[in-house]
């Protein structure tokens, strides 16, 4: 079954807790503390597969966990790091957040994408001592692995999309002027997946066509197949258009071509500025009158028109020319880039609440919401810092704090952030 779009829930590795141990040795006087610190969390990574073309895998598992960092030992040993989970998907797929639908990573490249990174470890004892706090009883917790929601909506990577009514012959063009071997026949929906066929022009010269499943008057208001796979057009560099000029099941060609334009602005507005080629093709079913008004309407348009009879590659050669020196003129493909989850989005889990402890005059947050906003926070930006600084005294953080007891110049700790408190 093709499956092009999926809904999974993402958690990386919580990072493992530092250790409280002191140095026992005989003949070594006040050893110290030598607690180890905990090993940090395993990131989620999203690698992009050419061997999978369907995001079929998703549908029956929906949660991912990575490995969480180990604990950290006595005797100065660190904890061992959580096993990065690694997911697999289709090149092509766009890595979404559901909440605010910010694009986290568009999966074309080799490159991996680190969707939800790991909790760092806490720290050992020994990161306490002092002169003053020569024995330090405390060590920190490990930081929570990132978690999100996430969808993946595969949009294939084609240079060209082949677009027409159902029967109007894509199948048959694809299959003569590519390696593609998609299913032919004479009815309507014989393709119902998105195919894929390499046109190749020569040495070193080749683009990727793809025949997207027939589309009807409705399409993008989910009407038969056209709008689960509208979404794989929106990549395409160019469009070659198909008309059954000869109208061989009773439409009328010009409408067909019309139908079809205004489904693709009702689904993407920028889809209708997509340069288009038209082919008018079953030529030799049609009378010349057919063939010249539809001819002629299209060059009224201002758009380039071949006539072809796929099945015995009549005219396809002039065609498949013509999209070659095209693509040439136009940028590559287009890539989906990363945008930024709105902060705000990242405090709507305050109500979730957050512990304030006290340990040998540290004061120590805990909050797995807050962390997520520590993760994007660039304390060099006087902006940003002030940013979270709203943030504590908003979720009330430094009301607490004063609750506690917090006096000027003592520390507060925040994970791995920590700073001395001003009134």
């Amino acid at each position: 079954m093709f499956v092009d779009i999926a809904k999974i829930k993402i958690k990386a590795g919580d990072g493992g807790d530092g250790a409280v141990a002191f140095h026992r040795e005989k003949y070594v006087a006040s050893g110290g503390p030598d607690g180890g610190d905990g090993g940090r969390g395993g990131n989620i990574v999203f690698v992009a597969d050419d061997s999978l073309s369907t995001l079929a895998d998703f549908r029956y598992k929906r949660k991912y966990t990575a490995e969480n960092g180990q604990n950290g030992r006595g005797a100065h040993c660190n904890g061992k790091k959580g096993q990065d989970l690694v997911i697999r998907v289709p090149r092509g797929t766009v890595i979404r957040e559901v909440q605010s639908g910010a694009v986290l990573a568009d999966m074309s490249t080799d490159e991996p994408f680190i969707a939800a990174k790991g909790g760092k470890g806490g720290f050992g004892n020994r990161h306490f001592a002092t002169p003053t706090r020569q024995t330090p009883r405390f060590a920190k917790s490990g930081a929570p692995g990132e978690s999100w929601e996430v969808s993946l909506e595969l949009k294939l990577i084609a240079d060209v999309g082949l677009l027409g009514f159902p029967n109007v012959g894509k199948s048959s063009l694809l299959s003569v002027v590519s390696e593609a071997k998609p299913i032919i026949g004479d009815y309507h929906f014989t393709t119902i997946t998105p195919v894929l066929g390499v046109v190749r022009m020569g040495e070193g010269q080749s683009f990727v066509m793809a025949d997207i499943p027939g589309l009807i008057e409705g399409a993008a208001e989910g009407v038969g197949l056209g709008h689960a796979f509208l979404r794989h057009v929106e990549r395409c560099r160019m469009l070659v258009h198909l008309v059954d000029v000869a109208g061989s099941e009773g439409r009328d060609p010009i409408e067909d071509f019309e139908k079809i334009n205004e489904e693709l602005r009702k689904f993407n507005p920028e889809l209708s500025e997509c340069p288009q080629i038209v082919a008018g093709n079953k030529i030799d079913l049609a009378e010349d009158e057919q063939r010249e008004r539809f001819k002629a309407y299209i060059e009224k348009q201002g758009l380039p028109y071949f006539e072809i009879v796929a099945p015995i590659r009549y005219g396809t050669q002039e065609l498949i020319n013509a999209v070659a020196a095209k693509l040439a003129t136009l940028p590559p493909v287009k890539r989906y880039e990363p945008e930024e989850i709105p902060m705000e989005l990242l405090e709507k889990d305050k109500k979730n609440g957050f512990t304030v402890t006290v340990r040998d005059g540290v004061y120590i947050v805990e909050a797995e919401w807050l962390y997520k906003i520590l993760l994007k926070t660039d304390m060099d930006d006087y902006e940003s810092l002030q940013y979270f600084q709203t943030v504590l005294q908003t979720s009330g953080i430094l009301d607490a704090l004063r609750e506690k007891g917090i006096q000027e110049g003592d520390t507060v700790s925040i994970y791995d952030f920590e700073f001395d408190y001003v009134p």
